[in-house]
């Protein structure tokens, strides 16, 4: 039998995926891996046919403008395309870059969405983009380059907690998403340059349970600390999307998180 016209090795792959995933006993536990499976492989063919309206360009959020023509270096792609990405934090991004911060520390940068996001909207700013994988930090470089910041965006490596002294010398913005990790590295007991700058923080609950009370504890008596949860921003959606069933408009705003990931708005007084 001749292979469909349809079919290419994604969903090839995808198919053997799901038949080996289905073939036990049926149960939610697996039904509820296949529904995440196949809503990636849809995602990833929504990610084609969005390539086919032309280079990808943010339409919206607190980036619009910015060309986005890397890979994210985890996680979902599409959102971050259209800008709709993380959407509760626009209005922190706004208040960030309203206040002119002489220095941004991106801190797990990834391919750079923040950094050089804000490196476009804060030309002033030295921004510093931190992450310890190597493929990260060259899609980083390339997206810095695609959008002419690359003189500006300094990047390195993992941010020790003896770094941090850097704050002292100037008011400073951590944006810190670093998977679980933030539960180690931002403790001001240890590094109390932290003491000195104010953080945006990805805390991964799901990862690390009771981290949210812990970052809460720590930073209580030097900052007002808010919580920031998830929610999702359809305004940035290309016309093109109209066209879509309702299903595959929410895939194109889906983040693939697999647990409530709350953020913490942490700012001296």
């Amino acid at each position: 039998m001749s292979r469909p016209s349809t079919s290419d090795d994604l969903t090839l792959h995808v198919t053997q995926q799901l038949r080996g995933l289905v073939a036990g006993d049926p149960s939610p536990a697996s039904l509820a891996q296949a529904l995440r499976l196949l809503a990636k492989w849809r995602a990833a063919v929504l990610e084609r046919n969005a390539a086919r309206h032309g280079p990808p360009v943010l339409g919206g959020g607190p980036f619009k403008g910015m060309a986005y023509p890397v890979r994210a270096s985890e996680g979902a792609r599409l959102p971050r395309m259209f800008g709709s990405y993380e959407a509760s934090l626009a209005p922190v991004i706004e208040q960030i870059i309203a206040r002119a911060y002489p220095l941004v520390i991106d801190i797990g940068a990834a391919e750079g969405y923040y950094a050089v996001g804000l490196a476009r909207r804060m030309p002033q700013a030295r921004i510093m983009a931190r992450d310890g994988d190597a493929r990260a930090l060259r899609l980083c470089a390339d997206l810095a380059a695609a959008n002419g910041v690359a003189d500006r965006v300094e990047i390195g490596g993992i941010m020790a907690q003896g770094d941090f002294a850097i704050c002292a010398a100037q008011p400073t913005v951590i944006i810190c998403d670093i998977e679980g990790a933030e539960a180690d590295l931002l403790d001001p007991a240890l590094a109390p340059g932290l003491l000195q700058a104010d953080l945006l923080v990805e805390v991964h609950e799901g990862m690390r349970p009771g981290t949210l009370e812990l970052l809460t504890r720590r930073f209580a008596a030097s900052h007002t600390i808010t919580r920031i949860d998830r929610r999702l921003d359809d305004s940035a959606l290309p016309p093109w999307a109209e066209g879509l069933n309702d299903l595959d408009r929410l895939l194109l705003l889906w983040e693939w998180r697999s647990s409530p990931t709350p953020w913490l708005w942490m700012t001296r007084p």
